[in-house]
């Protein structure tokens, strides 16, 4: 077996100094190892060694008596030294350390804990090593091993203050591993439930303690990866003791056992502690993305009544801190599926829900209490037994086909049109009703149109609906720009003298009001858009309409046209997204940046010259870590993993920032910025940031335009979240057209008559049935 020889260095230990230790002549060494004492050791490796040789035979040479699994070899970073990394560090010459295994670290730490003798010092102290050394998987395992996760359960169940913050962390450290706690009951649920509905819990309790709720929650059966491939839930078994046993449906009840959980987190959506506020955000987030269909309107209807949206809202125009935008945005996408979801849910007049707001508009109608004037023609519609609802605009007293296009969105809309201003509602029906026939503005029509038209200018028309990567507060506005643009409707109904007949050309008008009102969404202030409604006048609004249609094609405004539209983006976008994770597979060069100084700093700092310059990527074809190495200088890298012994977890990837930090000094590429030796850096715009939850795994500079956009926004679509760069959305625009001109031209080429609208039937009575696959059967 090879032989590792070593030699002893200043200081000298007696071990080391041993003539059995030199190595032979002519060998030179290939790192330096630190010994527990203090020593510096000369030491040659054989990288074809596997790890444990390595500190069996150091224990040899230094002549330990301890036996080897008690030490470990860590760089100067004090990351572990394993059998995947040792090739490396021994070509890089990487400065060793021998300190004490994650195995000794675990079965120390396990024992105080189980001792009898201990008090609040010592755990407090026992905690705080732990949430970090539980992060390391051999630390883990034999932590488990020795029933450590029963003993930290019950640290948590007693503790307060800092040792349960601690505790908390190392809690949340642990949960990042896909095994080993399984056995978190309900008592610990309830446990940490009550700690996040307390209004005196301190943040650095808080904060774990939302991570753990948020990873319980994730931790749904329907998301394990062993069940990933099985297309049919009824076949899907969770392995014995999967931590994938958990998800909504079984923390979420525990939850409202707490009591103001729920309460609790949307108000510290505006607390001055920002980190309190994202833990906040983000496992509301994780509330609405894994709510099951049992629980979801009841979920989002106590969102709505707690004004989740407007506490949002002022995040987005409050808070600077990058770690929220993500969370914003993720918080205006759920909106935007459950809004999209209530558009497409027919209203069953046999739900209680549905029943109360019915209930509630016509009394605040007052329609009633209307007495038609002696000789009045109140019309044969009206005078129908029973027709009420026909006095509010609709046009039949069938409700669910009323609703057809808007769904219980329509309803909301309508109830929240009524319930905001009940005395103009009240005075609108009765001015109407006291109209010729043919004269009414359709009230509740016009509601269904605005809400209509509101969807169509948010892109909600589709189950592939495209989502914003800006912030759109008037968005999370929805009730109160669907008022002021129902109010916008009737008056433009009245201004022009409309009748039913004209019930489309009143709908563009407000359609093209509805474009300019929320234009530049994120910078509006909401007295310009309330004014834009309340203030414009018909003959404006018109003469604007008219222009627009000189200017637009009337074939590109057909309804057929804009959903063949948005089919073709949502093609586009993944094509875009395919043509990414491709160039992520290929692999790249990147080098590696440095921290620019604060302003305060920026006289006194200077630019850092950077051993290994240079990083190379590539993503795993599962999609599911991304391997790399450092190097001084660019290497040949060969297909495959085996010259990238380093690996990043997507699922620990955060987020991904932009402008993060600068070029080194011995580093100069084409396109970034770079600053001349002896001058502060300065941030190079082609650099970026992929973030963890406890920091960073590297800050990068790309070599050019086209790489860094590959990149920063592979990794965001990996991840899930928004592309960051414009050059994606130029791609996908103009994807977008070409495919529609070319689908154009072929029609037109044909000769095929497009229809100036869609018709939509009533949905099916029921959803119990599927679609064949012709595949299966014979000719």
């Amino acid at each position: 077996m090879p032989q590792i020889a070593t030699q002893a260095s200043s200081p000298i230990s007696p071990q080391a100094a041993d003539s059995s230790s030199r190595p032979k002549q002519g060998l030179a060494p290939t790192n330096t190892v630190i010994t527990l004492d203090g020593s510096i050791v000369r030491t040659r490796i054989d990288s074809s060694l596997p790890v444990s040789d390595v500190i069996r035979q150091l224990c040899l040479s230094l002549k330990i008596s301890t036996p080897p699994i008690m030490y470990a070899l860590r760089d100067e970073q004090d990351h572990l030294v394993t059998d995947d990394n040792l090739r490396r560090h021994i070509r890089h010459r990487t400065p060793f350390k021998l300190v004490n295994s994650p195995y000794a670290e675990a079965m120390d730490i396990a024992t105080k804990l189980t001792s009898t003798a201990k008090d609040d010092q010592s755990i407090r102290t026992i905690m705080f090593n732990l949430q970090k050394a539980i992060k390391e998987e051999a630390f883990f395992r034999e932590f488990l091993r020795r029933d450590g996760l029963r003993e930290l359960v019950s640290v948590i169940h007693a503790s307060h203050g800092n040792t349960l913050a601690y505790a908390l962390s190392a809690m949340r450290n642990l949960m990042h591993f896909e095994f080993g706690w399984a056995t978190l009951d309900s008592s610990f649920i309830l446990h940490i439930g009550s700690l996040l509905a307390n209004s005196g819990t301190p943040i650095n309790v808080y904060r774990p303690a939302a991570s753990i709720i948020q990873r319980l929650i994730e931790a749904d059966p329907r998301s394990a990866p062993a069940l990933a491939s099985v297309p049919s839930s009824s076949s899907r078994v969770l392995p014995a003791n999967s931590v994938w046993r958990y998800g909504f449906d079984l923390i979420w009840p525990e939850l409202r056992k707490a009591g103001g959980v729920l309460e609790m987190l949307v108000a510290r959506l505006s607390s001055a502690e920002n980190g309190m506020a994202i833990s906040s955000l983000m496992l509301i987030n994780a509330l609405l993305a894994y709510a099951t269909d049992i629980y979801i309107e009841n979920l989002f209807a106590e969102l709505e009544r707690l004004n989740t949206r407007k506490a949002v809202i002022h995040l987005m125009s409050s808070s600077s801190v990058e770690d929220m935008t993500s969370s914003i945005l993720q918080f205006q996408t759920n909106v935007m599926r459950l809004t999209y979801r209530r558009r497409i849910t027919p209203v069953d007049m046999n739900i209680p829900s549905v029943q109360a707001s019915l209930h509630h508009i016509w009394e605040l109608s007052r329609a009633e209490e209307w007495i038609p004037p002696k000789g009045f023609n109140a019309g044969s519609a009206v005078s129908q037994n029973g027709a009420k609802w026909v006095k509010l605009g609709f046009r039949s007293e069938n409700l669910r086909g009323e609703f057809v296009n808007v769904g219980l969105l329509g309803l909301d809309s309508l109830h929240w049109f009524v319930s905001r201003d009940p005395e103009h509602f009240a005075k609108l029906v009765l001015e109407q009703l006291n109209r010729p026939l043919e004269r009414r503005c359709p009230i509740t029509i016009a509601s269904n149109e605005v809400a209509a038209l509101l969807c169509e200018h948010w892109n909600l028309t589709h189950p592939a609906y495209v989502v914003s990567k800006e912030y759109q507060p008037l968005f999370l506005s929805f009730p109160r720009v669907h008022y002021f643009a129902t109010r916008f409707f009737i008056r433009m109904w009245s201004e022009s003298s409309a009748s039913h007949e004209d019930l489309p050309r009143v709908s563009s008008l407000v359609r093209s009001q509805i474009k300019v009102a929320l234009a530049d969404e994120r910078s509006k202030p909401w007295h310009e858009v309330e004014s834009l409604f309340m203030d414009s006048l018909y003959r404006e609004v018109r003469d604007r309409l008219m222009l627009e249609l000189e200017m637009q094609d009337e074939m590109l405004n057909k309804p057929s046209v804009k959903a063949l539209r948005v089919k073709l983006q949502q093609e586009s976008y993944e094509f875009m997204r395919q043509q990414r994770m491709m160039c992520m597979m290929q692999g790249a060069w990147f080098a590696n940046g440095v921290p620019v100084p604060s302003s305060d700093h920026q006289r006194e700092a200077q630019p850092k010259r950077l051993a290994r310059a240079w990083r190379f990527y590539r993503l795993n074809r599962n999609l599911r870590s991304l391997h790399y190495v450092d190097s001084a200088v660019k290497i040949p890298i060969r297909a495959g993993y085996e010259d990238l012994p380093e690996q990043i977890k997507i699922s620990e990837i955060m987020d991904v920032r932009t402008r993060t930090c600068a070029l080194p000094p011995n580093i100069a590429l084409p396109e970034a910025h770079t600053s001349p030796y002896g001058q502060s850096p300065t941030i190079s715009p082609l650099s970026f940031s992929i973030m963890s939850s406890a920091g960073t795994f590297g800050e990068h500079v790309s070599e050019n335009e086209c790489r860094f956009y590959d990149w920063t926004d592979g990794l965001n679509m990996l991840k899930g979240n928004h592309a960051s760069t414009k050059q994606t959305d130029e791609f996908v625009e103009a994807l977008t057209d070409i495919g529609l001109k070319i689908k154009l031209l072929d029609l037109s080429g044909e000769k095929v008559d497009i229809p100036s609208s869609l018709s939509t039937g009533l949905p099916p009575s029921n959803v119990d049935f599927y679609f064949a696959d012709p595949a299966v059967f014979p000719d």
